[in-house]
């Protein structure tokens, strides 16, 4: 099989994606803090990686459907309705702030996955 499109691989590729989203919807909610009437977006993985599996499952070649939901966008982006504020603004800044840093050690955990992934090639090529 082919590394660079293993199940692993794709998986890996697929959670930088959506960290990468993530932090971009972090950055619009620390962005407009003070607009009045603006939702908290939030970006889910897990939820919706699994409801597009189990479909999958359901299909007649669940395997290659399965490959198919991987290959696609597993996570989706929400809008919350909490709100916290008299102006009908969700975001709390703070809670945002931390996320992101939290965020931010899950991207380099993932790309230290790659960069593993890709030395483990690297080796094999070289017949080392």
């Amino acid at each position: 099989m082919d590394v660079l499109s293993s199940n692993s691989f794709l998986m890996l590729e697929k959670s930088l994606g959506y960290l990468w989203t993530k932090q971009s919807a972090i950055a619009d909610n620390i962005t407009n803090a003070e607009t009045p009437g603006y939702k908290e977006k939030v970006v889910t993985f897990e939820d919706g990686l699994r409801g597009k599996l189990l479909l999958a499952s359901r299909k007649a070649a669940p395997v290659k459907s399965m490959r198919q939901v991987l290959e696609g966008t597993p996570f989706a982006v929400t809008e919350q309705t909490v709100q916290t504020r008299m102006d009908d603004n969700g975001v709390n800044v703070t809670a945002q702030a931390a996320e992101a840093i939290r965020n931010a050690y899950q991207m380099r955990y993932v790309m230290s996955s790659i960069n593993t992934e890709l030395s483990i090639l690297n080796t094999a090529i070289r017949g080392q």
